[in-house]
């Protein structure tokens, strides 16, 4: 039998059967943990299995098919480990607020470049725009307007308005999507006004310090009306790239990439060699400084990765 995980808690996993629909609970084989990986959780949301059934009618999962690609973040507890957040993903949507939280670049860029290296569409979308007063919206369209010449879609919402939800059900329709930001910023929010119905649960910004509060507690996929499918995640932190190369860096930074080519050397890391063209860039205002910034302080993670 094959079907897709739609669901985990981490020892259990929800399976639905291609072709009926049918939801079994699952759990997997000892041989799965026993596979030596830096990943924390063998099976992820998304991913595509063989499961059998046993007396009891509860589903064992006995192989998982090649992932086309997956997002991961950093483990809480184990900083050489990481988790997989989702996987066989068509489009990956970041959300972001300008506040209530407040969203940082650095956040978004690794966001992006997580996408870049893992082969994933992004989609950034502006939510909250509701609650902004004039100055704040003009420096969002200031920061869309950035990313959008770097090549990057993105959209501008609001889940009580529901501004641009036709645009967003349009990109949405037909997709596996994952819906990816800190705690708070309105994931399941949107979610909720995308397919009412749900009634996922939904909790406030904390006063004392604008952050969010945490309300899903584990990845779970749902299905729209509309056609195509979201994985709900929960808000996490920090993004991971595992077993990538400072050299490899810059790949994933498109602006950057793409002017690498006029460099003097092949090899320039665009650091302090002479004659590079990312670094004219920079000062020509071509390049982004918070974008640069965020590309360096990359690096310097993945540097450190490879010493230990």
């Amino acid at each position: 039998m094959k079907g897709k995980i739609i669901k985990s808690t981490g020892s259990w996993y929800q399976v639905m059967e291609f072709g009926t629909d049918k939801v079994f609970e699952a759990r997997i084989r000892g041989k799965f943990k026993l596979i030596k990986t830096r990943l924390t959780n063998p099976l992820a949301v998304g991913d595509f299995v063989e499961f059998q059934l046993e007396q009891d009618d509860v589903a064992w999962i006995t192989k998982i098919e090649t992932r086309t690609n997956y997002l991961i973040r950093k483990s809480v507890n184990l900083s050489k480990e990481a988790h997989i957040i989702a996987s066989n993903i068509n489009l990956a949507c970041f959300i972001f607020t300008l506040k209530h939280p407040e969203t940082s670049l650095g956040f978004l860029d690794r966001f992006l470049a997580c996408c870049e290296a893992y082969n994933i569409t992004p989609l950034i979308l502006f939510n909250k725009i509701d609650v902004l007063n004039e100055e704040e919206i003009e420096l969002v369209k200031d920061i869309e307007f950035l990313y959008q010449e770097i090549g990057y879609d993105s959209l501008e919402i609001s889940s009580y308005s529901k501004l641009n939800f036709d645009q967003l059900q349009e990109l949405l329709k037909g997709k596996t999507s994952v819906f990816f930001g800190h705690s708070g910023c309105g994931k399941s929010t949107l979610v909720n006004a995308l397919q009412p119905g749900l009634n996922l649960k939904t909790s406030e910004i904390s006063d004392s310090h604008l952050k969010g509060k945490h309300t899903t507690t584990f990845a779970q996929m749902h299905f729209w009306d509309f056609g195509g499918n979201v994985i709900d995640t929960p808000g996490v932190r920090e993004f991971a790239m595992i077993d990538i190369e400072k050299e490899e860096v810059q790949h994933y930074f498109p602006e950057i990439f793409r002017k690498r080519k006029e460099c003097k050397f092949h090899n320039c890391l665009h650091i302090n060699e002479p004659k590079c063209a990312v670094l004219d860039a920079l000062e020509t205002g071509e390049i982004q400084y918070s974008r640069y910034a965020n590309y360096t302080k990359l690096m310097e993670e993945a540097e450190e990765a490879s010493k230990q």
